[in-house]
C-alpha cells in the first residue's frame, strides 16, 4: 500500500491550488506604482557596424521619457559568463564582452540597439520605430565549419578568430583511443546533429526594475531559476551595486527548462534605468521577442567512433563536435558542450577508453546555453545511437549488445573523470522489456503492415549527472560559483515550520515534496511546513534550480537544518522531563524518554523554546532556528532504459509515436505523483525535438523559424499515453535522502529511443538508411527512404 503522508506518499502538489484557479503570483503580475515601460529596439540584421543611432524624434514623442543606446551603457560592466573553459593546450578561452546595449556593432538578429522607456508600453512601441539606424551590413557567419575557416569574417573584431576553445578530454588518452581504433576488429562511425531548440516555457520573461531614493536599495523582480545568481553576477559584475542594496525576487515561474538560469541583459537594463529615472521600469517580453532573446538550446555537430574487439566488447570511444555559442558567452554555455557533455560519454558502458574533443564557436546567431538536460542529452543521444547503429553492423541484438557491456560493479570509476557510486543497468532494462512485451512485437509489426505501415522499436539506455557538485572540484573545472545549496528551518512557538531555501520552484512541485522531507523527519502533518524560496531578501544564498540538484542539493541542505532543529529540540525536551539528553527519542511528533512513558509533544518543545521560563541558559539558547549549507560530494547517478515504437507512413514519411515506456532509477521517491509527472513533461519535450521541433537560420542570419507558425512544439495529439516506471531503486549513497534526480531524464533518454525505433520501421522495409538528423519531419522521413 502507497504511504498518505511524508517521504514516498504520492501527494498531489499544494501549489496547484493556486495555479489551477488562476491565483498564482508571477512576474507580470507585479505592477509598482508610477511604473514606466520599455521596448527594445531589436537588430533586424545578423551583423552590421552601427555608425549611428538617431533617437531625436522617438525622444519627442507623447510618454516618452527617455531613450537609452549603447553609449549610456559605457562603463558600464559586461554580462558575465559564468564558467571559464580552459583549451587543450591549457589557454584560457576566448571570452568577449557582453553589452547590455548594443555597442558599435550588431551580432545577431535580436540584437537590442536602443531601448524606450514611456509611461506606456504602445508608446514606448510606437516610439522605436521612429529611431534612424545607420547600420553597414556585414558578411554572416551561420555555419560552424564555415566559421572557422582562414579568412571567415568575425563575429568579435577583437578576438583572434571565431573558435572560442578547442576542448580535448581525456587529452592523455588522444594518442590511446586512437591506436584502440587502429587495432579494433570493428569501428562503427555515425556522424549526426543534435539540433537547436527554443525553450518555449509557457511564460515568457519579464523584469520589473524598481529604486528607492530613500535607502539607495534596487528591487529587481524577475523570471528567474536562481534569484541569488542573479544578484551576484548583476550586482558585482554589471552594475556595482552592493549585494545589502540589491534584491532580486523571482516569484511564481511559469516554466524554465534552462532557459531562466542565466543573468539576461533585459534585467541589467531595467535596474539600471530605473536607478537612472528614480521610478519603476517594467519589461515583457512578447513571444517573438523569447524566440530571438531567450538562450536557445543545444545545437551540436558531432562525429562518433566507437571501437569493438571481436568479442563485441567496447574498447574506446571518440568524439569530434562542433558547439554553437552563438554570438555571445551566456551564463553557463562554455560548461555545457565540455563537462556537462565529455564527462558521460561513457554512459551505462565500462568502455575503457574514451577522448572527447569539442570545438565550441561564435556565430551571429541567439547565444546558446543550457536547455533541460544540458549536456547529457547530447551524450546520450551520441552514444545511443552509435551503439544502435554498431549492432546492425554486427548483426547482433542491440539489447544483448548493451547488456554485454554494461557496467555491473559499483562504485564505478569511468575513463573521464566522473565515479558512478550505484546503479543496477540490467534490472532496469529487464523491467523495462517485462513493460513492453517485446515478443509480442512482431505480431504488431505484422498488423501495421497489414495496414500498409512500417512499424519500428527502438530501445536504448541513459545515465545523466544531477546536482553539479562539489564546489572545489567544480571550482577547478572553471566553475565561477560555488554550487552548494541552503536552508534556514524556522519553528514557531506552536510548533509550524518555514523552511527557507536557496532553491526554486519553476514548476517542479517544491512547495510540496520540500515539505513532505520536513513532515517527516518530525512525524508532523505535512500542512504545518511553509516553504518560502525565490526572494533574497528573507531566503539564504543558494544556486536556485537546474540540473535535478532541487531534492539531492536543496533537499539534502534542509535535512541537514532540520537535524539540527531536532538536535536542539531534544535538550530541550531533556531539560521539560527531567531525562538525559541522549535517552530522548523523537517520533510522530512527540519526544519520549527511552523505556519509560514520559513523553512531550512537538508543540509543548517549541513553545518552551520561545518561553524559556525554566531554562538552563548557560546550556540552551531560547528560539529554534537553523540554517544549513550543503555542498554534496559527488553528482548523482540517475539512469534508465526507454522503448519506443513508431509506424511510419511509406508515402509520406509521417511517423506517429504508438507507445513509449520508461523504466528510470532515480534512487529513493519522496513523491511517486511529481516524479512520474516530471518524466511525462521531459518525454513529450524529448520527442518533440526528435520528430518536431528545430531552431533554423538561413545563410544570411535570419531566424527562420521565430515564431510558431514556423517552430512545431508538441502537442497532446503527437504522444501516446507514455508507460512510467520507477520500482528500481539504488540509492545514492552519499546525500542523505539517497534520491538522485529526476528532471530531465525524459528529455535525456527518449530522442535517441525515437530515433532507433523510425530506423528500425524503415529496415524492416529493406530501406538501407542508417541514421536521419532530428528532427525527424516526414520530407526528412520521405526524402531518406527515396535516397535509400
Amino acid at each position: 500500500m502507497p504511504k498518505d503522508s511524508g517521504i514516498g506518499a504520492p501527494q498531489k502538489r499544494r501549489e496547484d491550488v493556486r495555479f489551477l484557479t488562476g491565483k498564482g503570483r508571477y512576474t507580470d503580475d507585479i505592477n509598482v506604482h508610477g511604473q514606466l515601460y520599455v521596448h527594445f529596439l531589436r537588430s533586424d540584421m545578423a551583423h552590421g557596424t552601427i555608425n549611428a543611432v538617431n533617437t531625436a524624434e522617438a525622444e519627442n514623442m507623447p510618454g516618452v521619457v527617455r531613450v537609452f543606446t549603447g553609449k549610456d551603457f559605457e562603463g558600464v560592466g559586461s554580462i558575465p559568463c559564468g564558467w571559464l573553459i580552459t583549451d587543450r593546450f591549457g589557454e584560457p578561452m576566448q571570452e568577449p564582452p557582453h553589452p547590455v546595449l548594443a555597442q558599435g556593432k550588431v551580432r545577431h538578429v535580436g540584437d537590442p540597439i536602443a531601448a524606450v522607456v514611456a509611461e506606456t508600453y504602445a508608446q514606448a512601441r510606437d516610439a522605436a520605430e521612429a529611431i534612424e539606424l545607420d547600420i553597414s551590413e556585414l558578411p554572416v557567419v551561420v555555419d560552424m565549419k564555415a566559421a572557422l575557416k582562414d579568412g571567415a569574417t568575425k563575429v568579435h573584431d577583437d578576438l583572434k578568430n571565431n573558435l572560442c576553445y578547442d576542448w580535448g578530454f581525456v587529452e592523455e588518452n588522444r594518442d590511446a583511443v586512437a591506436k584502440a581504433m587502429d587495432e579494433a576488429a570493428h569501428v562503427t562511425t555515425l556522424e549526426l546533429v543534435n539540433n537547436r531548440l527554443v525553450a518555449n516555457p509557457m511564460e515568457p520573461r519579464v523584469a520589473v526594475g524598481e529604486y528607492s531614493q530613500a535607502t539607495d536599495e534596487s528591487t529587481l523582480y524577475t523570471t528567474s531559476q536562481n534569484p541569488h545568481v542573479i544578484r551576484l553576477l548583476m550586482g558585482a559584475f554589471v552594475l556595482g551595486i552592493p549585494e545589502h542594496k540589491l534584491r532580486v525576487v523571482a516569484p511564481d515561474v511559469g516554466g524554465g527548462f534552462g532557459s531562466k538560469i542565466y543573468h539576461y541583459a533585459e534585467e541589467a537594463f531595467c535596474t539600471f534605468a530605473a536607478r537612472q529615472l528614480k521610478r519603476p521600469v517594467k519589461w515583457t517580453s512578447s513571444r517573438s521577442e523569447a524566440f530571438m532573446s531567450d538562450a536557445h538550446g543545444r545545437d551540436h555537430v558531432t562525429k562518433i567512433e566507437l571501437a569493438l574487439d571481436a568479442e563485441n566488447n567496447f574498447t574506446a570511444i571518440r568524439t569530434e563536435t562542433y558547439a554553437n555559442m552563438g554570438a555571445y558567452l551566456s551564463t553557463f554555455a562554455p560548461s555545457i558542450p565540455t563537462w556537462l557533455h565529455g564527462t558521460l560519454m561513457a554512459g551505462n558502458y565500462k568502455t575503457p577508453l574514451i577522448y572527447v574533443n569539442v570545438k565550441a564557436v561564435f556565430t551571429n546567431t541567439v547565444p546558446v546555453d543550457a536547455y533541460r538536460g544540458a549536456g547529457r542529452p547530447e551524450a546520450t543521444f551520441q552514444l545511443e545511437r552509435v551503439i544502435d547503429k554498431a549492432a546492425r553492423e554486427l548483426g547482433v541484438d542491440p539489447v544483448e549488445l548493451r547488456r554485454q557491456n554494461f557496467i555491473t560493479e559499483f562504485p564505478y570509476a569511468t575513463p573521464v573523470a566522473v565515479e558512478y557510486d550505484t546503479g543496477d543497468y540490467n534490472a532496469t532494462m529487464d523491467r523495462l522489456l517485462e513493460m513492453i512485451d517485446r515478443d509480442g512485437f512482431a505480431a504488431r509489426r505484422q498488423a501495421s503492415e497489414a495496414k500498409g505501415k512500417l512499424r519500428g522499436l527502438g530501445i536504448n539506455c541513459y545515465i545523466e549527472a544531477c546536482g553539479i557538485a562539489p564546489s572545489n572540484l567544480v571550482g577547478q573545472l572553471g566553475a565561477r560559483a560555488g554550487l552548494y545549496e541552503s536552508a534556514t528551518v524556522r519553528v514557531n512557538a506552536t510548533g509550524g515550520i518555514t523552511v527557507m531555501t536557496g532553491s526554486h520552484s519553476h514548476g517542479q512541485g517544491h512547495e510540496t515534496s520540500f515539505a513532505q522531507v520536513v513532515a517527516d523527519m518530525i512525524g508532523i502533518d505535512e500542512n504545518m511546513v511553509e516553504i518560502s524560496h525565490g526572494d533574497t531578501a528573507n531566503t539564504p544564498m543558494g544556486m536556485g534550480t537546474y540540473g535535478s540538484r532541487s531534492l539531492a542539493v536543496g533537499g539534502s541542505a534542509m535535512v541537514r537544518a532540520t537535524e539540527k532543529i531536532i538536535a536542539k529540540a531534544k535538550k530541550i525536551a531533556a531539560h521539560l522531563m527531567e531525562a538525559s539528553e541522549g535517552d530522548i527519542e523523537l517520533k510522530d511528533g512527540a519526544f519520549t524518554v527511552a523505556g519509560t512513558d514520559k513523553s512531550v509533544a512537538w508543540g509543548d518543545v517549541t513553545l518552551a523554546a520561545y518561553v524559556p521560563h525554566n531554562y538552563p541558559l548557560e546550556e540552551i539558547e531560547p528560539g529554534l532556528e537553523e540554517t544549513a549549507f550543503y555542498d554534496p560530494s559527488n553528482f548523482t547517478y540517475p539512469a534508465g532504459a526507454y522503448a519506443c515504437e513508431v509506424e511510419v507512413d511509406p508515402e509520406t514519411g509521417h511517423v506517429t509515436v504508438e507507445s513509449f515506456a520508461a523504466a528510470d532509477d532515480f534512487g529513493n521517491i519522496v513523491n511517486p505523483m511529481i516524479v512520474e509527472g516530471q518524466v511525462h513533461g521531459g518525454l513529450a519535450q524529448g520527442i518533440g525535438q526528435a520528430l518536431l521541433e528545430n531552431c533554423s537560420y538561413d545563410e544570411d542570419g535570419q531566424l527562420i523559424s521565430a515564431s510558431y507558425m514556423d517552430y512545431a512544439m508538441p502537442r497532446a495529439d503527437d504522444l501516446p499515453m507514455f508507460a512510467v516506471d520507477h520500482s528500481v531503486h539504488t540509492p545514492c549513497t552519499h546525500n542523505p535522502l539517497g534520491v538522485k534526480g529526476c528532471g530531465e531524464a525524459g528529455a535525456i533518454g527518449s530522442p535517441p529511443a525515437v530515433v532507433n525505433a523510425v530506423v528500425d520501421a524503415l529496415q524492416s522495409a529493406g530501406k538501407n538508411v542508417t541514421h536521419i538528423n532530428m528532427p525527424l519531419t516526414p520530407s526528412r522521413v520521405w526524402a531518406a527512404m527515396q535516397g535509400a
